[in-house]
């Protein structure tokens, strides 16, 4: 297998490296434009188990760039990637909608798409192959059952209140795993209050801003449900620094920092992801796809809830 890293400004470049590689007719190309490998830990190892995991297989080639977090970016990586003729795309979204005229545009093309970890909005899922990921909502929903779970164990479940710190806006994971979140934590602690969100944008420095602002506005916060453990463990740094104490924090992707605070008993629980099993499972709904497997839209993989209490069942994130 022949693999390029190709960073944001790819072009000529990259252009007659693809083509040369491309006379192998025995191989699938398959191109992959990812969010923004630098902002955290899960996307830097999601990226090197993705390049890992293409690198085993003899029989496709690679081409992965980096959107660095920017739309424009990711669409001009999408055309330069539509340009190169690969037989696949793999698109890890910075924007659910920004981005659906460059799908569209490659399924225009024949070139077939698969979504990976974060979905594009309903309208763009017309001319997608296959999404690959966790199923968000559902991580959502699982992480207001545990913070739940724990404030009837404290004995405040009629009277807790609750703020949220979101990922960034308008991309779709952090969305759904907010509506996961809201939808359900009325179900099963109806009495609980979520008195507001402010988004973190997956970023713990940020995060910490967010959650001393609302320890300065509220005097009264019980629980913080954070979209990632990234975000989380700000907010439980801005805690520690005020010195408010009994705080439930709980996440929706459990990082090695999020176990960590775990196990020294500052931080209840949180989602278990792995962005190995992510990248792999990308890599081969797009093999699956060219291949011509039927598949579902919407291809999950199970993401189980960890706690304090069965910590001990699942091993240290790597990221």
């Amino acid at each position: 297998m022949k693999f390029q890293s190709i960073l944001a400004a790819t072009t000529a470049i990259a252009a007659v490296s693809f083509a040369v590689s491309a006379l192998a007719a025995d191989k699938m190309t398959i191109g992959i434009t990812q969010n923004n490998v630098g902002v955290d830990s899960y996307q830097t190892t999601y990226e090197k188990a993705f390049i890992e995991a293409a690198g085993a297989n003899e029989n496709v080639e690679a081409v992965v760039l980096d959107a660095g977090g920017d739309v424009a970016r990711q669409i001009a990586q999408m055309e330069d990637l539509i340009q190169q003729k690969v037989d696949a795309i793999i698109i890890w979204p910075t924007n659910g909608k920004a981005v659906i005229p460059a799908v569209r545009k490659a399924q225009q093309a024949g070139i077939p798409v698969v979504v990976t970890n974060s979905n594009i909005a309903e309208e763009g899922h017309q001319f997608v192959k296959s999404f690959s990921g966790p199923d968000n909502i559902t991580q959502g929903s699982r992480s207001a059952e545990i913070m739940c779970d724990k404030f009837k164990d404290m004995g405040i479940d009629k009277e807790a209140r609750v703020v949220q710190i979101s990922g960034q806006p308008g991309y779709t994971t952090a969305i759904e795993r907010a509506k996961g979140f809201e939808d359900r934590l009325p179900e099963v602690c109806p009495d609980v209050t979520l008195v507001e969100t402010q988004p973190g944008d997956w970023n713990r420095e940020k995060s910490q801003k967010v959650m001393e602002a609302f320890l300065v506005k509220y005097d009264d916060i019980d629980g913080v449900y954070a979209g990632d453990d990234n975000m989380g463990v700000g907010a439980l740094n801005a805690a520690k620094a005020a010195g408010r104490e009994g705080i439930v924090f709980v996440g929706a992707t459990n990082f090695a920092v999020g176990y960590e605070a775990m196990e020294r008993g500052e931080y209840w629980g949180s989602i278990y992801q792995s962005p190995v099993d992510d990248a792999k499972a990308a890599l081969k709904t797009a093999i699956d796809v060219l291949n011509g497997e039927e598949l579902p839209f919407l291809n999950y993989f199970d993401t189980p809830k960890i706690t304090q209490d069965n910590m001990g069942d699942f091993t240290k994130p790597v990221f």
